[in-house]
Order: C-alpha cells, then structure tokens, then sequence
C-alpha cells in the first residue's frame, strides 16, 4: 500500500524548509473531491473550512493545504491556489479558473527557527511536487518541525511527523486511507494494545516515557502546553455525500483520540478533513470504523517514521 494515494485521484507532495523546520504537504484531487469536515481540537488555525459545510454551495474541493508556522503558514494555500490555476483546475467564473483549497496549520514554532514560515512559494512547490506514487513519511512537509510529548516542554519532547495507511474494506475494492501529521502535546499509543510509542520523557537523556496522562492526573507538568495540533487528511473511492464526508471526518476522530493521550486538549488544534473520489458503494458504519483504523494507524507511523531534528530525539530515519 502507497498510503493516501492509493485512492485514485489522489496526489500528496511535500516542500521542506529543514534549516527552518517547517513546511507544506499538499493532497491534490484536481479531478474534484466532496469533502466535510470535523473539529476536535481548541486550538486551531484554517482556512475556507467553511465550504466543507453540507450548508454551502461548494460542492467539490481541489486541494487541501497542510502546513507549518502557526497562523502565518496559511499562506501556503494562495501557492496551491496559483499552481492549479496555472493548470486550469477550479470552478469556471468567466474567463477565470477558481480553485477551492481548505487548509489548516499546525504550530512548530518552537523548533528551527520561528521567524522562518512556509510561504506562497513553498505551498506552490508542494503542489507541483504531488505525485501519486507512495506518500514519504516522516519529517518531511508540514511535519519537518512536528513535535509530541510535550508537559514538559522541547526538552523531553520526541519528533512527530507525516503518517499515512490504508484500511481495505470487504472485497468490493473499497478502501479508507488517511494521512496524519502529528504535533500533538500529548503522547502517541498504539490503538490496539494503548502501549506508548513516543511522548513526554523522563528526562532529556532519557528514553524512557512517563506517560502524559497519568502525569497530569497526579499534578504534573504544563511546564509548556503551547505549540501543538494534529491535521488528518481521510479519503475514500466510496461515493459520499458532503453529509456522509462530514459523518466520515467526524467517525475518523476515534482514530485521533485512540492513539493520542490525551487528544483534543485546549491546547491542540486536532481537525479531520474527509475527501471521497469514486463510486463504490459501503455502509457508512463500515466507513466510519475503517476511518478511525486508518487515522491511529497513520498517527503511530508518523512518529515511528520521524527522524531527529532540531536536538529532538526521534524515532525514525523518515523524510
């Protein structure tokens, strides 16, 4: 499996800064996508969510934008934008082209250097590099800069990153993939078995991981809570409605609070963005559970595949 693109339609690209560590990864779906949307975390940061709603006109988004630098990385979007203009994608408004790009950022400014932020520039790059061959894990794209674990502040935090895999459903040939960048304040377990992987350690020369939860219900930490946020990408060929997409996005959130510990804090800005491409057909329940599946699995690859940066210990040699 090739990860979010082994859904047709499907394009991701990166664009790294890793002097800065920050950056951009683009999902292309030129071809159109009906998309919906749901919110988990206190803390976010988006743009044009809006037209994910099942009450707006738009029926069909072109790209979602991910990226790095907090507020200032939705900038990356106007570079999406501009390259699939350049490519005649978007709805037809007279002589323009008008493509529709929903984006979310995620804050890592407090590795590399925080005055350097994904730009227009970057997010173009990240477009033109999407492909549909398998997705690079790691960090890499709008997860170069990504951290998890983080009660105590940088010092005993690990490396998040870009995570991604597929669930096939049944033998129809129906499949739910997700792509995850993880930057979250709390820890990542493993969905099925809730063992810990990577988070909050002892110490800064430790490995050993303490467990975030357990450590604030006994008065610890908040050393540093700011500085998080994990962005999903979920997509299907199963043919949805903008209400089934926003059912889909909704029912992944399981995936995000099974392999965070703790998720959805005040302090993350946790968003699922659901696409469906294609026409196979499957019970939403199906759907909904694959999703969840696909989303922990994702968010457990996305740090066992990050490397290092920045003097944060990862686990991975990814991006």
């Amino acid at each position: 499996m090739k990860g979010l693109t082994d859904i047709p339609g499907i394009l991701v690209g990166h664009a790294s800064d890793m002097g800065a560590l920050t950056g951009v990864t683009v999902v292309l779906c030129e071809g159109g996508a009906v998309a919906g949307v749901d919110i988990g975390g206190a803390a976010t940061g988006s743009q044009e969510l809006d037209v994910l709603s099942p009450l707006h006109v738009t029926p069909t988004v072109h790209a979602v934008a991910l990226a790095g630098g907090s507020a200032f990385g939705l900038e990356a979007a106007s570079g999406v934008r501009k390259y699939l203009e350049k490519r005649g994608v978007g709805f037809v408004f007279g002589p323009s082209r008008i493509p529709i790009v929903p984006s979310m950022i995620l804050f890592d400014l407090g590795i590399g250097k925080a005055d350097v932020r994904p730009t227009r520039e970057m997010g173009e790059v990240a477009a033109a590099a999407a492909h549909s061959g398998p997705v690079v894990e790691g960090s890499i794209g709008a997860g170069t800069g990504a951290t998890v674990g983080k009660l105590f502040g940088m010092g005993r935090a690990m490396k998040g990153g870009v995570g991604t895999f597929t669930v096939p459903v049944g033998k129809k040939g129906v499949l739910v993939s997700a792509l995850a960048v993880v930057n979250a304040f709390g820890d990542v377990r493993e969905p099925g078995t809730g063992k810990l992987v990577a988070g909050c350690r002892r110490s800064a020369a430790s490995r050993e991981l303490i467990g975030t939860e357990k450590t604030m219900l006994a008065g610890g930490g908040a050393a540093e809570t700011g500085g998080n946020t994990t962005l999903c990408v979920v997509a299907t060929n199963a043919k949805l409605s903008k209400v089934g997409a926003t059912r889909l996005a909704k029912m992944a959130q399981a995936g995000v609070l099974r392999a965070l510990s703790p998720g959805h804090t005040m302090v993350d800005g946790d968003i699922v963005i659901a696409l469906s491409l294609g026409t196979m057909e499957e019970e939403m329940n199906v759907l909904g559970v694959a999703a969840a599946e696909a989303v922990g699995q994702s968010i457990v690859r996305g740090v066992k595949m990050a490397k290092g940066m920045g003097g944060v210990m990862g686990l991975g040699s990814g991006g």
